[in-house]
């Protein structure tokens, strides 16, 4: 749904920002520049900024603020830092971004029963470092240093997916704000229960289009008695993405396999001063459990990957050595805008099923060689899940559209594979009609359901599903 599909009404949007600043004070923006930041996030789409950010610091606050906006009928954008990378953070008709990055209290650590309970704008950074004396970690980690309410709002996931799954297997529970501003939680914290609707997933990954996630409860891990990391360049991407297929059918409990392609691997060794690697198709590997688990799990991928071609295995064993070498993983991003100065990325993502995951990549590739475009690609190949960046010049129409194409070529090809549209980074309004060409009809039980929680089309409106 464009911005030009929605009709805003300024008159209640004057009302609301009235009230809210009564209620907020300070704390109720209209400055330009926090206005252009938060009508953004880190993809290529255009700046569509608020009419007002509300920076809220309590659950109740944010009940009161919906509350108020509800009143109303003005729509309501949560935000937590804006790395979110299909738009889900636009104003496409204005209204109110409510911003609870303040909200980044860790509320409880349940160390004898391996769970936490957070406010929503904790980062997984700070909560990481919060455990660092427990034993416990949480493995969920995007390339951004996201927040963790944003992270369960678009069912992300990570490098350690693989392994330790995503959002959706790692939310116990949150604390949802609804379209009215009651104030529900979703469950208690037993890891499991059968009883009523579970509401928890439904709110996972719904991109703050059914209610406003305040606060999340998580599972956390053991940290492994040894981790260790490595690095191997393979002479071709076929070779590469077969070792990680075999690797995945073998059982091999590897905790991360990435794959980068010649450009991407360039691109962070330039980007991140990586020393001693070389620009070719390259997995990053890490094994996480006992001494004799992990020279085990070790020895298995050695002979894998050495089937395929895969040579010089550098290993990083020392935490620092391990944290700048997934460090400069988690900047890929960047590395990739790093070749084209001054240019933007429109990042974008699928994921397939294992067994298709060389044909989708190798056909993929294809077509960016044909094009000439710039677009490195990376993956975490261990659950069939890649990601290219097309470095654009976002003002010439000839290359959006020439990107367009491309995308639009790989996400079907993706759906015949039965693959996915996106494999983390949500829909929001970039890849609202890839939904429709992978769901189908299911899409209209999805509208009905966003049309029972909120009747109104108050919370973040034109995501997901047109109504």
């Amino acid at each position: 749904m464009g911005a030009e599909a929605i009709r805003r009404n300024d008159a209640h949007i004057a009302e609301a920002i009235a009230e809210l600043k009564a209620l907020l004070g300070d704390r109720l923006s209209m400055a330009p520049a926090v206005l252009e930041q938060h009508g953004k996030d880190e993809s290529y789409h255009p700046v569509m900024a608020p009419d007002a950010v509300a920076f809220a610091q309590s659950t109740e606050e944010v009940s009161a603020i919906v509350k108020i906006c509800a009143a109303h009928k003005v729509p309501m954008i949560p935000f937590g830092i804006g790395t979110s990378l299909e738009g889900g953070v636009a104003a496409l008709q204005g209204g109110i971004t409510i911003d609870v990055s303040q909200m980044n209290r860790i509320l409880e650590v349940n160390t004898a029963d391996m769970d936490c309970r957070v406010q929503a704008g904790v980062t997984r950074k700070q909560l990481n470092e919060h455990l660092r004396d427990t034993g416990l970690f949480f493995p969920i980690d995007p390339g951004a240093d996201a927040s963790l309410g944003g992270m369960a709002a678009t069912r992300a996931s990570g490098t350690n997916a693989v392994r330790y799954g995503t959002m959706r297997e790692n939310v116990l529970s949150l604390t949802v704000v609804t379209a009215d501003g009651r104030i529900i939680k979703t469950a208690r914290r037993s890891k499991k229960s059968a009883a009523g609707y579970d509401l928890t997933r439904l709110f996972v990954g719904s991109e703050g289009t059914l209610g406003i996630i305040t606060e999340v409860a998580v599972r956390l891990y053991g940290v492994p008695e040894q981790i260790s990391s490595a690095v191997c360049a393979f002479p071709d991407m076929e070779g590469a993405v077969n070792s990680v297929i075999l690797t995945i059918q073998s059982g091999i409990p590897v905790a991360r396999i990435e794959l980068l392609d010649e450009v991407q691997m360039g691109a962070c060794i330039a980007y991140s001063k990586l020393e001693g690697y070389q620009p070719a198709p390259t997995l990053f590997f890490e094994f996480h459990g006992t001494e004799a688990g992990v020279a085990e799990q070790v020895e298995m991928v050695k002979a894998i990957a050495a089937d395929f071609g895969g040579t010089d295995f550098k290993w990083a064993t020392k935490s620092e050595d391990r944290t700048a070498l997934w460090e400069a993983r988690h900047k890929a991003y960047y590395a990739a805008l790093s070749l084209r100065p001054g240019a933007k990325g429109w990042p974008t993502d699928v994921c397939v099923p294992i067994s298709r995951l060389a044909e989708c990549i190798l056909e993929t590739k294809k077509d960016i060689a044909a094009s000439g475009m710039l677009a490195p690609l990376v993956g975490h190949v261990g659950d069939g899940n890649f990601h290219l960046v097309y470095v654009i010049d976002p003002d010439s129409p000839e290359e959006l559209e020439q990107a367009k194409a491309l995308n639009d070529r790989m996400v079907m090809r993706a759906l015949a594979m039965e693959g996915t549209c996106t494999g983390e980074h949500g829909v929001g309004y970039g890849k609202m009609d890839f939904l429709v060409a992978e769901a189908g009809e299911a899409v209209s039980i999805m509208r009905q359901i966003k049309l029972a929680l909120d009747p109104d089309n108050l919370m973040n409106p034109g995501k997901i599903i047109r109504l």
